[in-house]
């Protein structure tokens, strides 16, 4: 069976999906790093790099994706997220 393959909102190429992380906006309307990829509610994908959510940041692809504004403290608290799960 082939492997699920995602594509990352910064980059925008495509990688496995255990290879990336999942950004949720819960059901309550957070936002948060999903590390285990099983919180209910409307997911998108970014690469473990802090350059692919500057991207995202940037070009609001996160905000686009999850149909909701993101508050800068919540992007801090995704790069703090990404930082953690590289190790």
């Amino acid at each position: 069976m082939a492997e699920p393959v995602r594509m990352c909102a910064g980059c925008r190429e495509h990688a496995p999906k255990k290879e990336l992380i999942r950004i949720v906006r819960t059901p309550a309307g957070e936002i948060v790093a999903d590390a285990a990829g099983k919180t209910p509610g409307r997911g998108a994908y970014i690469c473990r790099k802090a350059e692919c959510l500057a991207k995202a940041r940037r070009s609001r692809a996160l905000e686009r994706m999850l149909n909701t504004p993101i508050s800068p403290e919540t992007y801090d608290a995704l790069a703090a997220a990404i930082e953690a799960a590289n190790g």
